[in-house]
């Protein structure tokens, strides 16, 4: 059983045709297996009764629509480099949003590290004037 999760892929490139646009998701994956193994992926997958393979794939919008997460993001927005591209947008931890008295301290912060906890940290570094 192989379960497709794409994380870092745009929400946007699914809209016109989701169904669509998974199959081909799906399709690219297995053919970026294939490039590296020595056999081909889908001729190691278990077939369900009707000849298919047990594969599921989920889109950001099939995780909008289940899970209700918007943009299927599971880290609340886009991720970004855990740098400022722009030094407008340095900040001292990574939290800092537009508004003086609000940080960002989810897994979608800058150096926000997924599940780490590092973007709890700096915010209560930031709180903390460290």
């Amino acid at each position: 059983t192989l379960t497709l999760f794409g994380l870092h892929m745009p929400a946007r490139l699914f809209a016109d045709d989701n169904a669509a646009a998974r199959d081909k998701a799906v399709a690219a994956t297995l053919a970026s297996f294939d490039g590296v193994l020595a056999e081909p992926i889908e001729d190691c997958l278990l077939r369900d009764a009707d000849g298919r393979p047990c594969l599921e794939a989920r889109t950001p919008l099939d995780l909008q629509d289940e899970l209700g997460l918007p943009a299927g993001h599971i880290f609340h927005r886009d991720l970004s480099w855990p740098y400022a591209e722009d030094p407008a947008d340095a900040g001292r931890w990574g939290v800092e949003t537009a508004h003086d008295r609000v940080l960002l301290c989810g897994a979608g912060a800058r150096r926000g590290g997924g599940v780490s906890g590092i973007a709890g940290h700096n915010a209560a570094m930031a709180v903390l004037g460290k």
